[in-house]
């Protein structure tokens, strides 16, 4: 069995483009979910290897749902993937926890190779 990921976006699209790049590289995808509120849900009931999180959604955007989510578990490994490659969302996803981070539009080697440094 490959290693869970959990998907956080609100575009329906993007959660698909990660998860077919995900799973052709053999991850398994634990669920994909549209709000920050739904990811800190889905990662308390299912405990997922990483979390790739967007940072601009409704309900609660992705800095303030990794705050929450490394509440709970402290060793989340999350990365987070936004449009807006602002240098300060950088800095503030970093400072919440996150271990990298990828900038949409993204390139499908970029997504791996941020996966396989922070889950293997």
């Amino acid at each position: 069995m490959g290693k869970s990921i959990l998907i956080v976006d609100d575009a329906a699209f993007m959660r698909m483009m990660i998860k077919d790049i995900l799973s052709k590289n053999g991850y398994d995808i634990a669920a994909d979910v549209d709000n920050g509120l739904k990811a800190i849900e889905k990662y308390k009931e299912l405990t997922p290897d990483l979390v790739i999180m967007d940072i601009t959604m409704p309900e609660m955007d992705g800095v303030t749902a990794v705050r929450e989510i490394k509440k709970i578990h402290s060793d989340a490994k999350i990365i987070m993937c936004s449009a807006m490659g602002q240098q300060a969302m950088v800095i503030e996803s970093i400072q919440a926890g996150a271990r990298d981070f990828i900038v949409k539009p993204f390139q499908a080697d970029r997504v791996v190779e941020a996966v396989k440094k922070v889950i293997g």
